[in-house]
């Protein structure tokens, strides 16, 4: 069932309700512990509503960030927010943390193979 703090009116959602919206009448998802109704978004689903479908009633989070969607299209959800997944059913995810560009580590190895290159192409040059 829904229910709303007095603070901030932010309806939080039980997964077990959340599971029952997976039909084409009514489809909702999780993104990110936010809970959405993407029914009325079928036809302008880039994907099809068949990506949506398979998704309904359930957490979308990786399927989601997996596709990398723009921030236009993030922002496109925000009509389709209805609230929260409750607190109560939301998994304890490690966050991912991008490789940092500038580590030592990512220009090490490339470094080290056109040294080698380098030196074998000086080898066979000079041998002949």
């Amino acid at each position: 069932m829904a229910s709303a703090t007095a603070e901030s009116n932010v309806k939080y959602f039980a997964k077990n309700e959340i599971e029952k919206h997976n039909t084409r009448e009514s489809c909702w998802i999780i993104i990110n512990n936010g809970v959405y109704d993407v029914t009325s978004f079928y036809e302008q689903h880039p994907g099809g509503e068949e990506v949506l479908l398979e998704q309904g009633g359930k957490d979308a989070t990786e399927t989601f960030e997996d596709v990398g969607h723009s921030t236009d299209a993030r922002e496109l959800m925000v009509p389709l927010k209805l609230g929260e997944l409750a607190l109560e059913d939301r998994e304890t995810r490690k966050p991912s943390v991008p490789d940092e560009p500038s580590s030592w580590k990512s220009w090490l190895v490339p470094f080290a193979i056109g040294i080698m290159v380098t030196l074998v192409y000086r080898f066979f040059i000079s041998t002949y």
